[in-house]
C-alpha cells in the first residue's frame, strides 16, 4: 500500500476516547505557555527556540523523500516562529495579540472538538482527516467568535462584532493549517507527529493551527500598521 493510502487507525473508546489524556496534558502546557507569553522576553524567546529544533524534526520525519516538501516545511514553521516572536515584542498590543490568538485557537480546539463528536455529519475533508466533520468547523468557529468577542474587548482591541468575526476567521484559518499537517501526515502513513505530548502525539499535532494563524494575524498586523487593533 502506498503511503498516500496508507489509512490511520481509528480512536477507540467512543466519542471522548483520550479526553482525559488530552485534558491534563493542556493543563500542564496551557499554563506555562500563557505565561511565557504574559512575561515575554526572555521567556517567549526560549519556548521558541525549543520548540524550532522538534518542529523541524518532525516535519523532516513527515516529508522524508520529498526535499521540496522539507524546505517548505522548515520555512513555514519557521515564518510562524518568527511572526509568534514579532507579534509578541511590539511594542503596541504585542502581548494582548497574542493571548488574543492563544485564547481563540483553545477555543477553536475545544468547540470543533466537542460540537464535532457530539454532532457528527458529514466529513470536512474525509480523504485528508476522516475524523473533521463541518459541525466541528462550526462549533469551532462559534467558540472562537465568544471567546475572541470577550477576550479582545477586555483587552480593548476592537469592536464586539468585529472581533466575532475576526475570532471566526482565526477558527477557519487554524482548521486549515490542521488540514495542511494532517495531507502531510497521510503522505507519510503515520497517526502522529511524534510522540513528545501524551495525547496530542507530536508538537505539530498540538501547534498546526496555530502556526498558521500566527503567519496570518502577522501579516494583517503588518498591513494594517498603526490602525492596528482594528477599531
Amino acid at each position: 500500500m502506498a503511503a498516500s493510502e496508507a489509512k490511520v487507525p481509528a480512536p477507540r473508546g467512543g466519542r471522548f476516547a483520550g479526553l482525559l489524556v488530552r485534558a491534563l496534558s493542556a493543563i500542564v502546557l496551557a499554563p506555562l505557555l500563557l505565561a511565557a507569553v504574559w512575561y515575554g522576553f526572555p521567556w517567549i524567546d526560549l519556548v521558541a527556540a525549543l520548540a524550532a529544533p522538534v518542529m523541524i524534526f518532525e516535519w523532516t520525519r513527515l516529508t522524508r523523500g520529498a526535499p521540496a516538501l522539507r524546505l517548505l516545511a522548515w520555512t513555514y514553521s519557521l515564518a510562524a516562529l518568527v511572526a509568534l516572536l514579532w507579534l509578541r515584542h511590539q511594542p503596541a498590543f504585542g502581548r494582548e495579540t497574542l493571548l488574543w490568538v492563544l485564547v481563540c485557537i483553545f477555543a477553536t480546539d475545544i468547540g470543533a472538538y466537542f460540537v464535532g463528536r457530539t454532532a457528527g455529519g458529514a466529513k470536512l475533508a474525509p480523504r485528508i482527516s476522516p475524523g473533521k466533520t463541518w459541525s466541528g468547523l462550526i462549533g469551532g468557529m462559534a467558540w472562537a467568535a465568544v471567546a475572541s468577542a470577550v477576550v479582545g474587548y477586555a483587552f480593548g482591541l476592537g469592536q464586539t462584532v468585529h472581533l466575532a468575526i475576526a475570532g471566526a476567521a482565526v477558527a477557519v484559518v487554524g482548521q486549515a493549517g490542521d488540514l495542511l499537517e494532517s495531507a502531510a501526515k497521510r503522505r507519510a502513513g503515520v497517526k502522529d507527529s511524534g510522540r513528545i505530548i501524551p495525547g496530542h502525539g507530536g508538537l505539530l499535532d498540538r501547534v498546526d493551527g496555530l502556526m498558521a494563524v500566527l503567519v496570518a494575524v502577522a501579516i494583517a498586523r503588518l498591513i494594517a500598521g498603526d490602525s492596528w487593533p482594528w477599531a
